[in-house]
């Protein structure tokens, strides 16, 4: 299995570390990097990290040849850098706005993210202290206990300050006065004046509600606070607008808060919390099929954030939090779906990613592993983890089973569960979240990858017609070392005389770069195929370019793929030179009976020929 890690620690260093990168994309191959100090590369250890398969300069760029594994390398670089995707968000204001939903969505993950995990630590804690109690292994009485829950509540208590802080970088608020109006909200005489009647500012009657735990104020107030800050940045004089500024901004945040937000938060948590009580007691069966069910669902989609806040308010107005019970179905059943292939599966490198998916699932309830590496792409296994979710979190919210603390459900959490509801359906609930997908895994099956690689490792030569009109040229005549050397695989090259790209075979459209530049194809004998228009078109951005599919799409031999302005791209400084090559040569290791000269799409361009040895069949 590739270390995408190690390929790219050993890529950055080699390029001359993060402070060397002005700049980094990647195209479908390579990475990219615009260096300050091209004199600082180590072109020898870069060359001998392992997954890199050669390097090239081009375009005011240094190129670093990753292959198929690009994307994963580049995640990794973001996560280890200010480089790449993985390595934080752009900001709120200098995104592209998208429809409100959206919006709303992107909000709530850029604001508990950072959070969550200090959240779910402590609140593991504050279950395993819980647990002790009801077990009487600890004295609620003892300085022990009173250590013990401080350091497991605080967190959760004093959210305020923490969501102060996120909320404030989101929304680009200065972070301390942020945490000065989060401060008032839980001051020890405001927390005391909570239900006191009489109580007014400057004349005007309020009603002092409880700000312990809560979330939405917070979340409120700051963003009115950085609308707030760059007005008066604007029009006070610059001599005292520092100090100024947060004075008027927390004059009149806390009390806003006090007399309007914090009042009408409180009837809108006590609304929603009161909704889930009366579902959760009412229809619990349909609570718990709905949660069960959907959370992975909602997980893939990035949807769940919206509903973490739920958890918060829920405890907040109840002090317990009903809906996180079948969460613990849905997470535990797509751990029991992934170790239902991990022993199933005859594919060494499927089976070497499901035992750490497995593990993580279970012990950490970190499911995206299986379900983005196995369970979704296999489909019944995320399938069958669905139906384990459904009816263990019916199960679960059927014996009124909830937690008083807030954790990310997976079996060291299951403490949080315990002496809440009744423990002989939360037994039931639970096994049968595991047991239903690890069984049906196992005896209704999948379709294993092991079949593809075996059909593909038996068939015969794969027909690939010439996907463009042009003249055939030989690969060593590209201007690319890494096409000309076949490095990123063998197959020719054509230079096209139209606009238009078509598919060489029936296939899947496994990669279609938004840019248009490339695209590349999996026929149904298993055999991949890259076509990339030009060299280093991919700078271009998709200009010239229309690509007319999207990836998972099947496509037959003829289909449109991609239609581009050869003579734009050309006057753009641009080699048209359009390789079509073979990118899993481990099972079509050689190209033959390649056609020269001119040729029309539809005519045969090349065979790839197939491994002579298999695996044997099931």
């Amino acid at each position: 299995m590739a270390d995408y890690a190690k390929t790219a620690a050993g890529v950055l260093k080699g390029v001359g570390g993060e402070d060397n990168v002005q700049s980094l994309v990647h195209c479908m191959t390579r990475l990219r990097f615009v260096l300050k100090d091209e004199s600082k590369v180590d072109a020898a250890a870069l060359t001998s990290t392992p997954g890199v398969i050669t390097t090239a300069r081009a375009g005011g760029q240094y190129q670093v040849v990753i292959g198929n594994d690009v994307p994963e390398v580049y995640a990794e670089i973001g996560k280890v850098s200010k480089l790449g995707a993985a390595s934080g968000a752009t900001p709120a204001s200098d995104e592209p706005r998208g429809n409100l939903f959206n919006r709303f969505i992107k909000m709530i993950s850029s604001i508990f993210t950072p959070i969550l995990w200090a959240l779910a630590g402590t609140g593991l804690l504050k279950a395993f202290l819980a647990a002790a109690v009801t077990f009487g292994w600890i004295d609620t009485a003892s300085s022990t206990y009173l250590v013990l829950n401080a350091l497991s509540d605080a967190f959760i208590n004093f959210l305020p300050l923490a969501l102060a802080i996120t909320a404030a970088r989101y929304f680009k608020a200065a972070e301390f006065t942020s945490l000065a109006i989060a401060g008032a909200l839980v001051y020890p005489t405001v927390v005391a004046a909570v239900g006191q009647e009489g109580l007014t500012f400057f004349g005007i009657p309020f009603t002092m509600v409880t700000y312990i735990s809560s979330v939405i104020p917070i979340i409120v107030v700051v963003w009115l606070q950085s609308h707030a800050e760059r007005f008066l940045y604007r029009v006070l004089p610059t001599s005292i607008r520092r100090f100024v500024t947060p004075m008027i901004v927390v004059l009149v945040g806390v009390p806003l808060v006090f007399v309007v937000i914090g009042p009408l938060s409180a009837i809108i948590s006590g609304w929603i919390g009161g909704g889930i009580g009366w579902l959760f007691t009412n229809v619990p069966v349909i609570g718990g099929a709905v949660m069960g069910g959907l959370w992975q669902v909602f997980v893939i989609f990035g949807l769940h954030w919206g509903l973490v806040p739920l958890f918060t308010l829920e405890f907040q107005t109840t002090g317990q939090i009903m809906l996180i019970a079948p969460v613990f179905a849905a997470v535990l059943a797509q751990a029991g779906a992934v170790a239902g292939v991990w022993v199933r599966t005859r594919n060494s490198r499927l089976r070497s990613l499901a035992a750490p998916a497995t593990l993580s699932g279970f012990l950490a309830g970190v499911t995206e592993p299986a379900i983005y590496g196995i369970n979704l792409p296999l489909k019944r296994p995320f399938a069958f983890g669905i139906v384990g979710g459904v009816v263990g979190g019916a199960i679960l919210s059927l014996g009124g089973i909830f937690s008083t603390s807030f954790v990310v459900p997976s079996a060291l959490a299951v403490p949080a569960l315990i002496g809440n509801g009744n423990m002989i359906m939360l037994a039931i609930g639970l096994a049968a979240a595991i047991v239903i997908p690890f069984v049906l895994v196992l005896t209704v099956g999948f379709k294993d990858p092991e079949d593809e690689a075996t059909v593909a490792a038996e068939s015969t030569d794969v027909r690939v017609l010439s996907p463009v009109d042009g003249t055939v040229v030989p690969l060593s005549d590209v201007p690319d070392a890494a096409f000309a050397d076949r490095s990123l695989g063998d197959g020719v090259a054509i230079r096209p005389r139209s606009g238009a790209v078509y598919a060489p075979f029936d296939a899947t459209v496994v990669a279609a770069f938004p840019t248009g530049h490339a695209v590349g194809l999996r026929a149904t004998d298993g055999a991949e195929l890259l076509i990339h228009i030009g060299i280093d078109t991919v700078r271009l951005g998709g200009r010239h370019f229309s690509l007319k599919v999207t990836q998972g799409q099947e496509v037959k031999a003829g289909d449109l793929l991609v239609e581009f302005d050869g003579d734009a791209i050309e006057r753009a400084g641009y080699d048209l030179t359009t390789p079509v090559i073979i990118t899993n040569p481990d099972l079509y290791p050689e190209v033959g009976e390649a056609a020269s000269g001119p040729i029309a799409h539809g005519e045969p361009l090349f065979f790839a020929r197939a491994v002579e040895a298999a695996i044997p069949a099931k």
